[in-house]
């Protein structure tokens, strides 16, 4: 198998045994319905909606008249209880749809919207009919829409984008298979349907495709019929961008098989699809019937891993039972948590009535779905249980992850030494930025208090919650284990926090909206589309690979053209970006450019052919210094924002300043890699760059992201706001010293202001500073960088504060991991983390670059001592003296 080891191959998917308490609960045989899941309320769990559909078939073996002709066709509502497994037929008051079959159905919220079909009289009207299941009392109702909309069709597809949009497309009109897309604003009324010009490459003309919208909100559009009757293999994602533009994308990768009438449905970032069927009616049948497009990969799988090319035969399954099962078209199929749900469908001429099940990949679950604790065997008195003909019954198990060891992440005696070695150097710059900062302040030293005391901001009555979504930390991080000698491939799993050594010993257990201003950016084109050279030449997370003698490919001359294109837009964002999620968080890189291609590989990449219309990345600074390749890192950065300047977005570290990175490494590099001249020229225009970076960037208003910390200046995030750029650290005040150089203190015992081992001048802050903050701003969580942490993220203060860092292996010594946060659009946080590469297999003589580089880095880190490792044994300095501050 080709496939890397986390591209998880598709499920495999069984019978599930359900209950009902009369023959007319039981949904029967049918074919052409929609299933569609409906989300847990507080006095509700999760459940399924079955609507429609064709209950007979005339014609078939039995007849004399060549096919089959579905009859039959209901408009039965069926409710399946996913915690009790019980099916219950349900009369909802109102006026009903009329019979139909082959519509379409989409979940908003509490309530599910179908459209279109065809029944006994013909196309059904292009109404809309919203079955309401607010509160339990179920009812119908007739949604008016103006003007022109979609018209009567079938065979389309439907689903809500972005909890949002109702978005139509495709299907057949009785006349022609359409190409068309439509959307309606549910948020809007009065509700009107509009028609979608989108850009990109636009699908041809289908009926009976797939679409199902995934959580970020991509649609996605899968297979379908031509005109001429010919199954289709491709996949298409439709998103709307925030200018209000749609645009179509053609999905990468190789399907196992061109199909219609097949279902599909996402799971996070995998779409499900199964059965379907090929020109004249037949069965896809073998591996081909099961398959994942996996959207984060851009790849295909089976269940024999990654698919390089259509398997129409069938091939070595034909008598698996859990492919047989497969064996179907028509079917309908809906996801709850990491479960994915499939009802009837037809196999031949038969009509089917069966339930099956299949759990996503084990390493992509959500704990916190209820189904990990639901679908238990109830105790039914009296119920009748579904006993399907098919009889394969399964128990599910459960997910058996492993913790890889991580004793292995423990510091040998020597590199500790190297890390404990006192760090004065770094010390000494700091204090010197401080004592320039403390001139230039507005606020005499004497009057500058170490407690919270003197704070002029008022204290906010709100504790900041609300009816939206809270801000959570996931309960498992994904990992991308350390890679073995000779098996570079990288086993991606879900661990649970409280697997790991390090990450939270800075807490202590406890006992116990505003509209967004819309700003619009002019994309700064740097000349004959330099960013872009940039892009193509650095953005190849897979092969990237360190140029040999270690020169730079652009000169002084281009170095000034990307910074100035780059600071225009800089310059036109605010000193507090205003963020909305999703939104991948990155923490120090520190010129370690390779750690961000494999970050960039293992987690998603800022391109139309990666994840950049989807979700927002946000870099936290440290951009250079102490690495091999800080002019790489800051380049491709720069070219990013200039191609993306909405999606992309730097904020300012302590080492984005001339006086620190003169001596940690940045100018040496630009110097010996670039010559005397232009590289003096180069490190200092970049630093006058580094002077127009914003400062900190809230989510949501609900998160704020900064470099260093709150110390003991900074109680509102108005005082961020009002710090004007371009600035410089020694024009800087006490409320930039502490943004870019605080720490938290050691631990939630440890509370107020401690000084900080960093140098004079320079304070720790304690969970109390970070709950007064939070609470004063409305703000839920803080993320920050600028400290080693072991596992890569770290929690303090109860979890209202992350310390995040991306580069791994910090200075060759520290054998860290390293991490990014991703801030889904419900707010929950996920940790998802690399590990230290082995050394590498090819000897000096093979390999002289590596060599260089690592000579280079190591006689630096030597020279000057990097900050000690968080988690680790600190210096023996007296943290409780005010001396230090």
């Amino acid at each position: 198998m080709n496939a890397k080891p986390w591209l998880h191959p598709a499920p495999s998917y069984r019978t599930l045994e359900t209950y009902w308490d009369t023959d007319e609960d039981a949904p029967g045989p049918r074919c052409g319905h929609t299933l569609t899941a409906v989300a847990a309320t507080k006095t509700t769990g999760p459940r399924l909606i079955l609507f429609g559909g064709a209950t007979a078939i005339e014609g078939g073996a039995t007849s004399s008249a060549p096919g089959i002709r579905l009859a039959g066709v209901t408009n039965s509502v069926h409710l399946y209880d996913v915690l009790t497994r019980k099916w219950t037929r349900i009369r909802p008051a109102g006026e009903p749809p009329s019979p139909r079959a082959a519509h379409a159905a989409a979940a908003v919220g509490t309530m599910v919207v179908f459209q279109g079909g065809i029944g006994p009289a013909g196309h059904s009207t292009d109404d809309l009919y919203v079955l309401d299941l607010t509160n339990d009392k179920f009812k119908w109702h007739r949604v008016v829409v103006q003007g022109q909309g979609p018209g009567p069709r079938y065979g389309h597809v439907m689903d809500l984008v972005s909890q949002r949009y109702l978005v139509t497309v495709s299907g057949n009109d009785g006349k022609r298979v359409l190409s068309d897309a439509w959307a309606l604003d549910t948020a809007q009324k009065p509700y009107v349907w509009q028609r979608l010009n989108p850009e990109g490459d636009r699908p041809s003309a289908r009926m009976y495709a797939t679409a199902s919208a995934r959580s970020d909100g991509m649609f996605l559009l899968c297979g379908g019929r031509d005109a001429s009757g010919a199954p289709l293999a491709d996949a298409y994602g439709l998103l709307m961008h925030r200018n209000g533009q749609w645009e179509w994308t053609l999905a990468p990768g190789v399907a196992p098989s061109p199909r219609y009438q097949q279902a599909a449905v996402f799971v996070g970032a995998r779409l499900h699809v199964t059965g379907g069927a090929l020109r004249g009616g037949r069965a896809i049948e073998g591996e081909a019937a099961v398959a994942v497009l996996d959207t984060a990969a851009g790849v295909w799988l089976d269940r024999n891993g990654l698919v390089t090319s259509s398997r129409t035969s069938k091939g070595h399954g034909e008598h698996d039972p859990s492919l047989e099962l497969m064996r179907r078209c028509r079917h309908a199929s809906a996801s709850i948590g990491v479960r994915i749900y499939i009802y009837g469908g037809l196999k031949g001429d038969i009509l089917l009535d069966d339930f099956l099940v299949a759990e996503n990949s084990p390493f992509q679950s959500d704990v916190n779905s209820p189904l990990l604790t639901s679908e238990r065997a109830p105790t039914h008195t009296g119920s009748k249980v579904n006993q399907t003909n098919l009889g394969y019954v399964t128990t599910p198990t459960p997910d058996g992850l492993h913790s890889p060891s991580f004793g292995s992440l423990s510091m040998d005696k020597n590199s500790m030494e190297k890390l404990r070695e006192a760090s004065a150097a770094e010390a000494e710059a700091a204090n010197a930025v401080w004592q320039a900062a403390q001139a230039a302040s507005a606020v005499p030293p004497e009057e500058t208090s170490v407690s919270d005391d003197n704070s002029q901001v008022a204290e906010a009555t709100s504790d900041g919650s609300d009816t939206e979504a809270d801000v959570r930390l996931h309960p498992r991080a994904v990992v991308v284990a350390k890679e073995a000698v000779g098996n570079l491939g990288g086993m991606v799993r879900q661990l649970s926090l409280d697997q790991f050594e390090n990450e939270s010993r800075r807490m202590i257990p406890l006992n116990n909206e505003l509209s967004y201003p819309t700003k619009k950016f002019t994309r700064q084109r740097s000349p004959q589309g330099l960013h872009k050279k940039i892009i193509s030449t650095l953005l190849r997370p897979r092969n990237w690979k360190a140029p040999a003698n270690r020169r730079f490919f652009l000169d002084s001359y281009e170095v000034g053209e990307l910074c100035y294109a780059a600071e225009q837009i800089f310059m036109q964002e605010p000193t507090v970006l205003q963020l909305r999620a999703p939104v991948k968080v990155f923490g120090d890189l520190h010129g370690q450019f390779g750690d961000l291609m494999r970050l960039f590989d293992e987690y998603g990449f800022p391109s139309t052919a990666g994840d950049i219309t989807y979700i927002d990345y946000l870099f936290l600074g440290d951009y250079v210094d102490r690495g091999q390749h800080s002019l790489e890192t800051i380049t491709l950065l720069l070219a990013l924002k200039i191609e993306y300047p909405e999606n992309v977005h730097l904020i300012r570290g302590n080492h984005e300043a001339a006086d620190i990175n003169a001596l940690f490494g940045f100018r040496l590099e630009c110097i010996e890699r670039m010559g005397e001249n232009d590289g003096i020229w180069a490190w200092t225009r970049f630093n006058q760059l580094f002077n127009c970076l914003p400062l900190a960037a809230l989510i949501e208003k609900k998160i704020i992201c900064m470099h260093g910390g709150i110390g003991r200046s900074i109680h509102s995030v108005e005082q961020i706001e009002k710090l004007e750029r371009p600035i410089t650290m020694d024009a800087g005040s006490i409320i930039l010293m502490d943004l870019l150089w605080s720490d938290p203190t050691e631990n939630d015992s440890i509370e107020g202001l401690r000084p900080n081992a960093r140098g004079p001048g320079l304070v720790t802050f304690g969970p109390d500073r970070v709950s007064d903050f939070c609470k004063r701003n409305k703000l839920q969580l803080i993320i920050r960088a600028h400290e080693c942490v072991m596992d890569g993220f770290e929690r303090f203060a109860q979890g209202q504060l992350i310390t995040l860092f991306s580069a791994t292996n910090y200075c060759g010594t520290a054998n860290n991991a390293g991490a990014i946060l991703v801030v889904g659009r419900g707010l929950v946080v996920v940790p998802k983390l690399i590990h230290p590469l082995p050394p590498p297999l090819q000897s000096p003589e093979t390999s002289p670059e590596r060599v260089i580089d690592d000579m280079w880095m190591q006689e630096l880190n030597i020279q000057r001592p990097p900050t000690p490792t968080r988690g680790r044994p600190q210096p023996d300095l007296d943290r409780n003296s005010l001396a230090y501050i």
